[in-house]
């Protein structure tokens, strides 16, 4: 039974974005035009460069803003306030995923390479608030990103998590990596990419899954 590989889970992890809310919201697709544009702006780009730094950035450095901060030393505050400045509408409310994370047991926390500020809003549209722990943004990691090692070593020890009594969802494959290395259960949310050493298992329905474990 998948409830009893969870059975020493009490620290439970999860991103946000594409993971709390569907990705059919295209809360993202707002926030990457936001980037580019971003870009284009402080670095005098035209918009198609931009485009192809910000992607460059996020594949070689794990989030753009990490490589806008070590290429050009950008400030991330401003950064962080803009490219967030988006359009909620799209997120609806979900009591029964909110009464199933509620549910399990042991501590619950988000870990996001957005900030805390961002994140507070998307758990607000998503009826989410107040389900959770604590909620950690990027700037609890010292601006380090997923899947950074030292960003999940910072954001750990800031919450007094053991990491082998804990599991980690995410959307991302390559966040679940430091993850499974420190001992946690990995579930990947999101489209099956096939069997990963790294990735323990996979859900299309994150708020089905966790029904299965409490």
């Amino acid at each position: 039974m998948v409830a009893a590989s969870f059975a020493h889970v009490r620290a439970w992890v999860f991103d946000l974005d594409n993971t709390l809310y569907p990705p059919s919201a295209r809360l993202f697709a707002q926030i990457e035009a936001r980037m580019t544009a971003f870009v284009a702006r402080t670095l005098d780009l035209t918009e198609a460069e931009a485009d192809r730094l910000r992607a460059d950035y996020w594949a070689l450095y794990g989030t753009t803003l990490a490589g806008l901060m070590a290429e050009h030393e950008l400030d991330p505050k401003p950064y962080l306030a803009d490219v967030h400045d988006i359009d909620f509408s799209s997120l609806q409310p979900d009591p029964l995923l909110a009464s199933r994370i509620a549910a399990l047991p042991g501590r619950r926390i988000v870990f996001t390479n957005g900030d805390g500020a961002y994140a507070a809003k998307v758990l607000a549209a998503r009826g989410l608030t107040g389900v959770f722990d604590a909620v950690y943004g990027v700037e609890h990691a010292g601006y380090l990103p997923k899947p950074e090692q030292a960003a999940f070593e910072a954001v750990f020890a800031l919450d007094g998590l053991s990491p082998a009594e804990g599991a980690m969802f995410e959307d991302d494959p390559r966040n679940l990596t430091v993850p499974h290395l420190m001992g946690m259960k990995t579930v990947l949310v999101g489209p099956d990419i096939g069997p990963q050493d790294h990735i323990h298992h996979h859900t299309d329905d994150l708020s089905a899954f966790l029904a299965r474990l409490v």
